[in-house]
């Protein structure tokens, strides 16, 4: 790396401070490590500069700290920041991630190290969630968060301002405006979406012991093309995310079962397996053997919730 450096090409390298040059060098080692013991990461990819940019610095003999609103950085100095939340005096600064997004605002995402014995617990209260397309999810009681859905509320405002966008000459001063415009309609969008998952999955991890759901390819529907974007504006993954850390920090667990387990065509009271329900048209049903009446996202969810209370207390 240092005789890179030294080139006529790559003088832009020290601009940078060695310790993140390696930190990259770091990340390519273990991308690579990744494929070769398990080719279904796939190859590494090359990062463009374009798509995200970001580095990483590791703390070293004091070159980062966190002081009187500002942050030190190596070969920047201190910088003002909107400290997110005061830090414990026990904590250990590790790393920085410095990140700007497309609409031009910069992020610093610090790493600590601290001790934490999270002690678990026995389950006694137990929720299933069933993946709903319009309202996010369905739980066994019947309950729905009444998701806003935000990227359906901006969606014609978004083509209208693309369609500005478009039609710009590359490379002008308006069209770069017009860009950072856009880029703010999409991260308005996505942190609506965030503060929103973020509050569901705090009040459920708060209320709930053991949360079960279904292990869903969320990238492959959202290729659909009668639902993708429906999948892509619910954020279900980031939701199962933030829940597995919430629950998580907490002692409580969170299960994911086997999508192909049969949670819709099950009756729940007696166990029957009706096939008919494949068709996602049948909303509500009457089972042929015992004769209860099934809403089909509500049948589920009680699938998943007895699964999940069969699976943590196995």
């Amino acid at each position: 790396m240092a005789a890179i450096k030294k080139t006529d090409s790559f003088t832009f390298l020290k601009e940078v401070d060695s310790i993140a040059l390696q930190q990259s060098l770091r990340h390519l080692d273990t991308a690579f490590k990744n494929f070769f013991n398990n080719p279904k990461t796939g190859f590494p990819k090359f990062k463009s500069k374009r798509n995200k940019k970001s580095y990483t610095t590791v703390c070293v003999n004091g070159n980062i700290s966190i002081a009187k609103g500002c942050i030190k950085l190596p070969k920047i100095g201190y910088v003002k920041i909107r400290q997110h939340r005061s830090i414990p005096e026990d904590y250990a600064l590790k790393s920085v991630t410095v990140s700007q997004n497309p609409s031009g605002k910069y992020f610093v995402s610090v790493l600590f190290e601290y001790e934490n014995q999270v002690q678990h617990i026995t389950p006694k209260t137990f929720l299933g969630l069933d993946f709903s397309m319009r309202e996010l999810y369905v739980d066994n009681t019947g309950r729905e968060p009444q998701y806003p859905r935000y990227y359906r509320q901006a969606e014609q405002k978004l083509k209208c301002e693309q369609r500005k966008l478009s039609l710009m000459q590359k490379g002008s001063s308006n069209r770069n405006k017009q860009r950072i415009k856009v880029a703010k309609l999409h991260e308005k969008t996505a942190n609506q979406r965030k503060d929103f998952l973020h509050k569901k999955s705090r009040q459920i991890a708060n209320a709930y012991d053991c949360v079960c759901v279904e292990n869903l390819d969320m990238k492959a529907m959202s290729q659909s093309l009668h639902f993708g974007k429906s999948v892509s504006d619910n954020g279900w993954e980031m939701f199962a995310t933030f829940l597995q850390y919430k629950l998580a920090e907490q002692g409580k667990q969170l299960i994911k079962i086997d999508k192909y387990f049969a949670s819709s065509q099950l009756c729940s009271k007696c166990g029957y397996i009706n096939t008919q329900t494949k068709d996602l048209a049948v909303r509500e049903w009457v089972c042929p053997c015992c004769g209860t009446k099934h809403s089909r996202d509500v049948n589920a969810a009680i699938n998943i919730r007895n699964e999940d209370m069969r699976l943590a207390l196995a």
